[in-house]
């Protein structure tokens, strides 16, 4: 699913399964079940993490330390001469700006990991580690998709501090390969991460409405829009997707028909009216663009199909059956995250979420 959604990620090359019967407690509350065992093979083209340096430096095991740094660079970060005395310096600027841009991507989809520490951020900044994640429906900042994160630590609209705390960490663990002006530098460095992640999602959110250039006021515009989806519970997703493919005429004479689902919650908010009026008259700041331009260029950034935590459980249930038909259908799907598809139509999959999806839950045994 991330893959396709344009998203730095490990990736799956295979799924076994087998008879052998495993007991779990999925939610730690002592309700085991038995269930089939099966083994992911997952592919990345690194699996070192911050944690891998951040070990090393806490064991004062500092020989080693430099030995897999300059390993990991010479590796995976091939601009960076092995001779410039600066270059764990310019490694961390490099995971910095990454980590930056990888988590900005991650919200803009409304993706959340749900375990952001250390040992699941990857030094070359793809998603690693999957475990209790989910991708937002309603849109909530403090939408947590880890049953077991009780005080919400790593709840969506926190990963981009986890992220600070996360290099701040790396900064950390650098610190003893580092001269005394470098550790300076490096403190400069990650003053500039808040900036960055600001600059990049801000960017993203800006594509998702399709709106060209700069203008002073496209930040208000987006706060606006995600503060009336936050009141209304407007799902992320299709909210954004729907105003992809609703055309301008019909937003002005506020012709929102039932497949637009998403921005019919949003039309029972008081505000919505204004917001309206206001991006209306905004998209007319783009200049010529053409009102079929904006559609399939937004609809080239906004997904239509998620892997929702009902979709998955729907196929499991099913393949827990021996019927793989769905999970088939997904990867089918997923595959195409931007294009309508007619099997995904007819399976719901851009419909709302069935009542009982709200009930689901994951934990890091999920």
């Amino acid at each position: 699913a991330m893959h396709f959604l344009g998203i730095p990620t490990s990736r799956a090359a295979s799924l076994i399964i087998s008879e052998e019967p495993v007991w779990r407690d999925q939610f730690y509350n002592g309700s085991v079940k038995m269930e089939r065992a099966a083994v992911v093979l997952r592919l990345a083209e690194s699996w070192f993490r911050i944690g891998s340096l951040e070990i090393l430096a806490r064991a004062g095991e500092l020989d080693l330390l430099r030995t897999l740094l300059n390993f990991i660079i010479q590796e995976h970060f091939p601009s960076i001469k092995s001779s410039d005395p600066n270059k764990y310096l310019v490694f961390f600027s490099n995971v910095v700006n990454a980590t930056a841009n990888l988590i900005s991507l991650w919200m803009s989809v409304g993706f959340s990991h749900g375990v952001c520490n250390t040992d699941n951020f990857s030094l070359l900044s793809i998603t690693i580690d999957y475990g209790p994640f989910g991708f937002m429906e309603s849109y909530d900042p403090d939408f947590v998709p880890n049953t077991s994160d009780d005080e919400g630590r790593y709840k969506i609209g926190n990963q981009a501090n986890a992220g600070l705390f996360n290099l701040d960490k790396l900064r950390e663990a650098l610190n003893p390969v580092l001269s005394t002006k470098q550790h300076i530098l490096a403190k400069e460095i990650l003053k500039e991460y808040p900036h960055i992640y600001e600059r990049r999602i801000h960017e993203l959110l800006k594509a998702k409405l399709g709106l060209l250039e700069d203008q002073e006021h496209d930040g208000y515009l987006i706060a606006y829009l995600l503060k009336l989806m936050e009141d209304t519970r407007a799902d992320f997703t299709m909210t954004f997707r729907s105003l992809s493919e609703i055309s301008t005429q019909q937003l002005q004479g506020l012709n929102i028909s039932k497949e637009f689902w998403a921005l019919q919650d949003l039309v029972s908010h008081e505000g919505f009216s204004e917001w309206l009026t206001l991006y209306l008259l905004r998209l007319k700041g783009n200049g010529h663009d053409l009102d079929e331009e904006r559609q399939r260029r937004m609809r080239r950034v906004n997904p239509r199909y998620i892997l929702r935590n009902w979709m998955a459980e729907s196929a499991i249930r099913k393949a827990e059956k021996h019927e793989f038909s769905e999970v088939r259908l997904l990867q089918e799907t997923l595959r195409r995250p931007f294009e309508q598809q007619v099997a995904a139509e007819e399976a719901g999959y851009a419909s709302r979420p069935p009542g009982w999806a709200e009930d689901l839950r994951v934990s890091c045994s999920s």
